[in-house]
């Protein structure tokens, strides 16, 4: 118990540091989040290490054991129902609403005050207690048995599997795709919960690409301040939106240029059409 009121005193302190840092206008640095973060997948790693989950498109969401935070740190401000009977222990996880409702579940944590009628079809899927001293592998029965505790219907432990080789991992991307899901997470089993990005945790998801028209240069704020900012580009089929990642320094100075044509990738569509986390892959040689 002691153990876990130090780890939440501690993560409370760097949630503060977090708003801090946010909201003043000359601290303009990058902090290390108290969350745990995932890399990208790559072909190589000993599968037999790492535990399986699907990957929910939903609002990240960290419980500190008094109140439900966004990635950033900042307070979640959910009915009094939502979270009324959940324990001291923290608890990390994904608010989802279904697949393919990102939208939806984004748009939910957003509203104040909070939407009771909307929060009603809000789950918190969780993945991981953040205060247990264990390895993943301890930590999967131990959060089993604190959500089992608690009993509530709009929160549920993320299932945890195992593949033997990548050939089964591909079905099971391939499966999870099919059904609308965004992908597929890998935790190594051995791992403690530690703040950061590192190949402890994978994300493995499809990105699709194509191909779009540069109509405009819109400037950048900030650190980008006399640079690029974002492309203003236009599909095919007419569509406009804005490409505002993916560029190097050097692209930002010198951004493709107006008319030309350039490939992105991204995940999915948004419910308009538009792709969503666009990125600026390259300029596409035409003729």
């Amino acid at each position: 118990m002691r153990r876990d009121a130090r780890s939440r005193n501690r993560l409370s302190a760097l949630f503060v540091l977090i708003g801090l840092v946010a909201s003043s206008p000359v601290m303009a640095v990058e902090i290390a989040s108290p969350i745990m973060l995932a890399n990208v997948y790559h072909s190589g790693i000993a599968l037999d290490d790492y535990w399986v989950s699907e990957k929910y498109d939903g609002v990240r969401g960290y419980w500190d054991g008094e109140k439900l935070l966004t990635r950033s740190g900042a307070t979640i401000h959910a009915p009094i129902w939502f979270t009324a009977r959940w324990p001291k222990t923290p608890m990390d996880g994904e608010l989802w609403v279904g697949r393919g409702e990102f939208e939806v579940a984004a748009a939910t944590i957003r509203q104040l005050p909070a939407d009771d009628a909307a929060w009603r079809r809000v789950y918190y899927m969780v993945f991981d207690l953040p205060a247990h001293p264990g390895p993943f592998t301890e930590r999967i029965p131990a959060l089993q048995r604190v959500v089992t505790a608690l009993n509530v219907p709009w929160v549920q432990p993320v299932l945890q599997y195992k593949v033997a080789n990548e050939s089964v991992l591909e079905v099971q991307l391939e499966r999870v795709i099919k059904q609308g899901g965004e992908g597929l997470m890998l935790h190594r089993g051995a791992s403690l919960y530690r703040a950061g990005r590192n190949d402890d945790l994978l994300k493995l998801k499809p990105y699709d690409d194509a191909e779009a028209r540069v109509i405009a240069h819109l400037p950048g704020k900030g650190k980008y301040t006399g640079m690029l900012g974002a492309l203003l580009v236009e599909t095919p089929d007419g569509m406009r939106f804005r490409l505002g990642s993916g560029f190097t320094d050097a692209q930002r100075r010198n951004p493709p240029a107006i008319g030309s044509l350039v490939t992105y990738r991204y995940r999915s569509l948004t419910s308009n059409g538009k792709p969503r986390f666009a990125t600026f892959m390259r300029v596409r040689e035409e003729g």
